[in-house]
């Protein structure tokens, strides 16, 4: 890792070990978990995925641009970028996929953190993107965490291998959502941006798919 990435990468968790010890009124719906240990177990998503607040991370780090999902009055999820590697993942800092929402140019990256740091990054060994005018990729804010989970018998009538996490069962059975993605289960974490449907929601009325 170059020394810029480390920057990113320190002021990033550093951002996420501050906002883990406000997480819970930070995200308070109906609905929402009252064991403060989901809370604790969610401070650990929050760990694990900081460093993807700048989303050419994720791509290095095998998360693949995906697709954008909304739905007509529910909200909507936002683009996914998936890492297939971690599908069946019930770890709370690994989760299979990294939801994200466009932003305007001018303020992409400052609601994290004191973003003054992108202004000098350079490309470093070819992995980083140069930084300026950013693209739909580097301007894209992460908002959410999902965990996905393949169905066994890939049957949407059965259930009965239902995973959980934080205490709540998992969403699906459901179809993919584009060629050659299985039937599965999954399960949202808004930790990245609050959702007024609750933090375990699947959509947030918040969220759009402006930009293909």
């Amino acid at each position: 890792m170059s020394r810029r990435q480390l920057n990113v990468t320190v002021a990033l968790a550093t951002t996420a070990a501050s906002l883990s010890l406000a997480i819970a009124p930070a995200h308070s719906a109906p609905g929402d978990p009252v064991d403060p240990t989901v809370w604790t177990e969610l401070a650990k998503t929050l760990e694990g995925t900081a460093k993807y607040q700048y989303a050419p991370f994720a791509v290095t780090d095998g998360y693949g641009p995906a697709f954008c999902s909304t739905h007509p009055t529910l909200g909507g999820t936002g683009f996914h970028y998936i890492n297939e590697k971690l599908y069946g993942s019930l770890d709370p800092a690994k989760p299979a996929a990294l939801l994200y929402e466009d932003r305007a140019d001018e303020d992409w990256m400052d609601e994290v953190s004191d973003a003054s740091w992108v202004e000098g990054l350079d490309a470093m060994d070819g992995d980083v993107p140069v930084a300026g005018t950013p693209s739909a990729t580097e301007s894209r804010r992460l908002v959410a965490a999902e965990w996905i989970v393949v169905d066994k018998d890939q049957d949407l009538a059965t259930d009965d291998d239902r995973p959980s996490m934080f205490g709540v069962p998992f969403d699906g059975p459901m179809l993919g959502h584009e060629p050659g993605m299985p039937i599965h289960y999954a399960l949202h974490a808004w930790v990245w941006k609050q959702n007024p449907s609750g933090t375990f929601a699947r959509w947030n009325p918040t969220v759009t798919c402006a930009t293909p």
